[in-house]
C-alpha cells in the first residue's frame, strides 16, 4: 500500500495551532490543502497565517518565492463541509469532546468517498471510541502531530481496534512520504508518548512531595546527570501545568485508576490556585521580569578522599571508577561480583541508587545514575540523619574532584534519575509485550516525541537485563501500593532469560 497520491486533496478540519500545523506540513508535501473551521472566517485567517509563515521561510532561504507561490494557490479555505467531498483524507484537529469529534466524522461520512481515510489528531481520547460513531470505522484511524507539526518529526500512527491494516497502512506511508518519521501504535490511553513518559513528571513530582528535593534541583539533576533536555518542572510550567494534568488524569481514568499513573496532589493544587506555569507568569517558577531566578541546591566545596576501596566494577557507574583514577585518587579494589559500592576512608559506604533507603544501613550514601558520568555536569547524593557528616563530606569531595557539581537531596528511594529511568523501561515493556508497538518504535518515539537522551530498550540495554527490575523490587518492597510493582514483561526480560540459559 502506497502513499496518497500528492494530486489528491487533503483536508484539515480545525484551524488552530495544531491544524495550521498540520495543513502546513500536507502543503509543504504537495498536495492540494482545504482549511475548515466551524467558526466562520477562522479559516480564511488560518490560510493567511500560513502563507505568513511561509513568507518566514522565504526571507530565511528555507523556501524559494516560486514554492512559496505554488503552496499559497494549493491552500484553500472552505465555507461548509461540502466542499472537503473530494478529499483523500480529513484530518480532524478540534475541540478534545467524544461526543463533537463523533458529531464531526458522522457528517464527514456523509459526504466523502468511500476511499477518503479519515483521521483524528486526538492526544487523549479513544480512538476506538471516536471511530465507534461511523458506519464504516475500517478506514478511520488516529495521526498524532506533535506541536510544532511542521517542525517535529514524529507522527503516531494510531490504529483503533476496527481499523483496516490496509488504512494504517496507507496512512503511516503518507506521513513517511511528509518527510515525518511515523511509529505504529495500537490504541491504548496516551498512545506511546503520553503513555510511556508520564514517569518522568510523576517520578519527579514524587521526590518534591516527599520533600527530598525542590523543583530547581530535581530539574538540574535531570538535565545535568540523566541527560534530558528539561527537567519536569519546568517541562511541566512550558507545556502548561492545566494541560499536562489533564493528559496525566485522563490516562489514569482510562487505565482504570491504575496506581502507576497516578496524578500528583502537588500538580493539582498548583492548577486549582492558577498557577499554570509560563502563560500564567507563575507555575513551580516564577516568570515575572523581576522574579529571583531558582537555583539548584550546590555543595560547598569539600576535600576529596585519599583513597576509596572500590567493592566490584560498579556496574552501570563503572565509568565512576576510571574517572577516580584520572583524577589522581588511589582506588583499591576487592573482588566482589556484581558489587555496585565504594568505600571510603570514614568506612562509610558510597553505593549507586539500587531502590533502597540510607536509613536502612549505617553510614551509607547512595549516588545516582547518569546518562554518561564523564560528561555529567552534576550528580545527586542521597543521605538520611543517621549519615555521618565525614561519609557525607568525602562523597561529595570525591564526586567534585570529578569536576562535577553535586547535589545533597533527602533520603528518596531510587533517588530522581535511576527511579525516572526504571518506571520508563518498566512501562516501555509492558506496552510491547501488550501489542501497543514494537520496541524500535517506542525507542524512536520517546526519543523524537519528548527528546529522551535514549530510548528506553536502548537505556535499559546499556543499564544491564536485571538493574531497573531490581530497583524497582526494591521500591515496591519499601512502597507496596503497587506504583513500583515491576510488570510481568519486565519481570521476564530480567530473570527468565538467565534461567532458561543456564539450564543443562
Amino acid at each position: 500500500m502506497t502513499a496518497l497520491d500528492l494530486s489528491s486533496p487533503v483536508a484539515v478540519v480545525g484551524t488552530g495551532t495544531m491544524g495550521q500545523g498540520i495543513a502546513q506540513v500536507a502543503l509543504a508535501a504537495g498536495h492540494p490543502v482545504r482549511l475548515y473551521d466551524a467558526v466562520a472566517g477562522r479559516a480564511q485567517e488560518a490560510a493567511e497565517a500560513i502563507g505568513a509563515r511561509l513568507d518566514r521561510l522565504v526571507a530565511k532561504d528555507r523556501l524559494t518565492a516560486a514554492e512559496r507561490d505554488a503552496a499559497r494557490a494549493r491552500l484553500m479555505p472552505a465555507g461548509g463541509l461540502a466542499e472537503l467531498a473530494d478529499c483523500a483524507l480529513v484530518v480532524e484537529a478540534v475541540l478534545e469532546r467524544l461526543d463533537v469529534k463523533q458529531q464531526l466524522f458522522r457528517e464527514l461520512e456523509e459526504i466523502v468517498a468511500d476511499d477518503c481515510l479519515l483521521a483524528t489528531n486526538t492526544s487523549s481520547l479513544s480512538v476506538t471510541a471516536i471511530g465507534g460513531a461511523l458506519g464504516n470505522p475500517g478506514r478511520f484511524l488516529g495521526l498524532h502531530f506533535f506541536n510544532p507539526a511542521p517542525l517535529l518529526p514524529l507522527v503516531e500512527v494510531v490504529s483503533g481496534f476496527a481499523t483496516d491494516v490496509t488504512s494504517a497502512t496507507r496512512a503511516y506511508e503518507t506521513a513517511r512520504a511528509w518527510g515525518k518519521t511515523p511509529v505504529a501504535c495500537a490504541d491504548t490511553p496516551g498512545f506511546i508518548v503520553n503513555r510511556i513518559a508520564r514517569p518522568f513528571y510523576a517520578e519527579a513530582f514524587a521526590v518534591y512531595e516527599a520533600q527530598a528535593a525542590d523543583p530547581a534541583t530535581i530539574d538540574a539533576v535531570l538535565r545535568e546527570c540523566g541527560g534530558f533536555r528539561m527537567g519536569a518542572f519546568e517541562l511541566t510550567d512550558l507545556i502548561g501545568q492545566d494541560v499536562n494534568e489533564s493528559v496525566t488524569h485522563s490516562v489514569w481514568q482510562s487505565f482504570f485508576q491504575d496506581v502507576r499513573f497516578t496524578p500528583s496532589l502537588a500538580q493539582r493544587r498548583l492548577v486549582e490556585s492558577g498557577r499554570l506555569g509560563r502563560k500564567s507568569g507563575h507555575g513551580w517558577f516564577d516568570y515575572a521580569e523581576d522574579a529571583e531566578r531558582s537555583e539548584p541546591h550546590t555543595a560547598d566545596r569539600r576535600q576529596p578522599p585519599a583513597y576509596v576501596v572500590a567493592e566490584g566494577t560498579l556496574g552501570p557507574a563503572a565509568d565512576v571508577l576510571a574517572l577516580v583514577r584520572e583524577a589522581g585518587i588511589e582506588v583499591r579494589e576487592e573482588d566482589e561480583d556484581n558489587g555496585t559500592r565504594l568505600v571510603l576512608p570514614s568506612g562509610g559506604q558510597l553505593v549507586l541508587a539500587d531502590g533502597q533507603t540510607s536509613v536502612e544501613y549505617r553510614d551509607v550514601v547512595y549516588f545516582d545514575l547518569a546518562l554518561d558520568y564523564r560528561k555529567a555536569t552534576r550528580i545527586a547524593l542521597s543521605a538520611c540523619q543517621d549519615t555521618l557528616p565525614q561519609t557525607l563530606a568525602e562523597a561529595t569531595g570525591l564526586f567534585q574532584a570529578l569536576g562535577k557539581d553535586v547535589s545533597v537531596i533527602g533520603d528518596a528511594p531510587g533517588m530522581i534519575v535511576a527511579r525516572t529511568v526504571a518506571r520508563v523501561v518498566d512501562l516501555a515493556y509492558d506496552a510491547v509485550a501488550k501489542g501497543v508497538a514494537t520496541e524500535e518504535d517506542i525507542d524512536t518515539a520517546m526519543r523524537l516525541g519528548v527528546s529522551y537522551p535514549l530510548g528506553p530498550f536502548e537505556w535499559n540495554r546499556r543499564l544491564g537485563r536485571d538493574f531497573a527490575c531490581g530497583l524497582l523490587d526494591e521500591m515496591h518492597e519499601r512502597d507496596p501500593s503497587g506504583r513500583y510493582a515491576a510488570s510481568l514483561a519486565l519481570y521476564r526480560h530480567a530473570y527468565a532469560t538467565d534461567k532458561r540459559e543456564a539450564t543443562p
